[in-house]
């Protein structure tokens, strides 16, 4: 029996590295981020400054807001707006101000998208402003070596001189006088999404020539304690660059960030900037300008300040002229046709990776496309997950259907296996010579039964990573209690799904055993849908051959009651795929093994209920 044998071991070895990858891959672990080896940073730090403080030239970007030492943040966002002079921000899909005070566009709101599933919970925040813990917040200026009268810094005062409120059809402008000769003008606009565009001009109405450089930087002041938790998902410094004739991205997560500081790229055009789950806020260049790209964390003890900051190439002006600088700013929510847009008009470099599609990006996007086009025809993500499933399923239709005619077969001789095994119980060369001429006169593969186990695992995975990263899938609702696809399923059986009113969570010592935890983990939170999932796959595996190993037997047993609480915590969509997706197998499974006369749980079943008394 060493072939069977050999199909059971890879059986059970599939299966436990299913299990491996649903612990160390799927699963939504912490990492491990730490914050120290600062001083490559720190002496980079000190060496600019000292060469500032000697009228060295130095083309360097200005020292962050933040790092100015210890202070107490403020909880009220009034109170943190009100200690400057802003500026409305107001449009379809943004609503917040600026601050005159650096021009910093520090304080946004997204208006298309709440905190929770409750409409009337507060919009999501992307932008906070500096004075309140995990300040984030981008700004725009200019650095220059020895500028008579400098340069506008992160504490100048802008003056409003054009427009009141920042909308897609009133832009805004701005300007400063250093008073020796040079005046700053910025003009600012909004499109109806999410791109603001900062036209900076410096006129040099003195009599020397000056030189100066554009920059612009996204800064984060530490890092908020839901972010860079998950294995999955990039969330920390993102951009792409241009690499020979082409253009790589870089990612950078929170801990590796930290690890290394200060990592510098040149570039001719590109992005960059700092990336969360479903939002990010980029900084773009003119797509044919060289510029110097850096990611920094600094003042780590207080700030923990990290930022994506670029500087532009430098320029001289002379007397009686004026330069003009264009740079965007990319502030919002992920969406796929929001960035595919932006990277067509603007010819940004795959700006439509900045959604973390994954390294099976080549599935990845297919499936979120395959979704959203059904989602397009039936308006329901839930049903366009089920078309999606049915879709796959017609696609693996001849794999299967091979497979399950050998899992039919082998089951149908499975007396003859055992009768096998009988006779030659002390003689394991016959036992294998009978096995193997058993197969070949019935023309069975033993293992063609894990083909579609392998093949569903790729594409498991792909729409895991649909469901986790792309905003679309947010608080999407199904049917019934179903109200958010990307979250788990809310129903408890500790509390008969509701209908006791008790919530478990609430309970000190049951609290971590039962609690939801975002992207999975094993608790003992049994949900309608992980049941259904439970059942299912039971069944389909009831319909296969049994393991002729005792011990083999008992582990795939006990598999189904497992995998119901493993996948209890994953996002309710996913539940929705597997289990619908093991109902179509399980269809195509019974009418391949009724064709072939094979015994099967569900004949058995029907067989019962005929012959109980009425």
């Amino acid at each position: 029996m060493k072939n069977e044998n050999t199909r059971n071991m890879v059986i059970f070895a599939v299966c436990t590295a299913v299990i491996l990858i649903l612990y160390q891959v799927f699963y939504m672990g912490p990492v491990a981020a730490q914050r120290k080896a600062m001083q490559e940073a720190a002496a980079a730090e000190a060496q600019e400054q000292t060469a500032a403080a000697a009228g060295t030239p130095t083309a360097g970007i200005p020292t962050s807001t933040g790092a100015t030492g210890p202070v107490t943040f403020v909880t009220d966002r009034t109170k943190a707006l009100g200690n400057v002079a802003r500026i409305p921000v107001s449009t379809p899909t943004l609503q917040g101000s600026l601050s005159l005070q650096g021009g910093r566009i520090d304080d946004l709101f997204l208006k298309n998208y709440r905190q929770t599933i409750d409409p009337t919970s507060p919009y999501e925040e992307l932008f906070r402003p500096q004075g309140m813990e995990h300040a984030y917040f981008a700004q725009f200026g200019w650095t220059g070596p020895n500028v008579p009268g400098g340069v506008p810094g992160a504490n100048t005062v802008w003056r409003l001189t054009a427009g009141s409120t920042l909308t897609p059809t009133t832009p805004v402008t701005l300007t400063w006088d250093n008073g020796q000769g040079l005046r700053f003008t910025r003009v600012l606009s909004v499109d109806a999404r999410y791109m603001f565009t900062v036209t900076d001009t410096v006129a040099n109405l003195g009599t020397a020539p000056i030189t100066i450089a554009p920059y612009g930087r996204v800064e984060r002041q530490g890092v908020p304690p839901a972010l860079g938790k998950t294995q999955i998902l990039h969330e920390g410094g993102i951009g792409t660059f241009s690499k020979g004739d082409g253009f790589a991205t870089t990612q950078l997560k929170y801990g590796d960030w930290a690890k290394k500081p200060r990592q510098e790229f040149d570039s001719t055009g590109g992005w960059l900037g700092i990336t969360d789950k479903y939002w990010m806020a980029a900084l773009i260049p003119p797509q044919d300008e060289a510029i110097q790209a850096e990611f920094r964390v600094t003042d780590a003890a207080t700030y923990d300040i990290h930022e994506a900051r670029m500087l532009g190439a430098a320029r001289t002006i002379q007397p009686g002229r004026q330069v003009t600088e264009v740079q965007h700013l990319f502030a919002g929510a992920k969406r796929n046709e929001i960035l595919s847009g932006y990277e067509k008009q603007y010819d940004l470099p795959r700006f439509i990776y900045a959604i973390d599609w994954g390294f099976l990006f080549f599935l990845t996007r297919p499936i979120f496309l395959l979704v959203e086009f059904f989602y397009g025809v039936v308006g329901n993500f839930g049903v366009a997950i089920l078309l999606l499933t049915l879709t796959i399923k017609l696609i693996m239709f001849p794999l299967a259907n091979k497979s399950y005619e050998s899992l039919s077969k082998m089951r149908k001789l499975q007396p003859l296996m055992e009768k096998i095994k009988e006779q030659h119980k002390d003689d394991p060369q016959a036992q294998q010579k009978a096995t193997m001429e058993l197969y070949q006169k019935e023309k069975i593969n033993p293992l063609a039964g894990c083909l579609p186990i392998l093949v569903q695992i790729p594409v498991f995975y792909a729409l895991y990573k649909v469901l986790y990263v792309t905003i679309e899938m947010r608080h999407a609702p199904f049917f019934g209690w179903i109200r958010d696809l990307s979250a788990p399923d809310p129903t408890n059986i500790w509390n008969l799904f509701g209908l006791i009113p008790w919530d478990p969570s609430t309970a000190p010592l049951i609290n971590g055993l039962i609690s939801h935890h975002a992207g999975g983990g094993f608790t003992l939170a049994l949900s309608v849908l992980a049941i259904l999932y439970g059942l299912t796959m039971w069944l389909q595996q009831a319909m296969n051959p049994p393991a002729t190993d005792p011990v083999q037997r008992q582990i795939f047993m006990f598999m189904p009651l497992i995998f119901t609480f493993i996948m209890a915590n994953f996002p309710a969509g996913l539940l929705v795929y597997w289990a619908w997706n093991n109902i179509l197998s399980i269809g195509q499974q019974y009418f391949i093994m009724h064709r072939f006369g094979a015994e099967n749980p569900i004949d058995d079943f029907i067989g019962k209920l005929k012959k109980a008394p009425a």
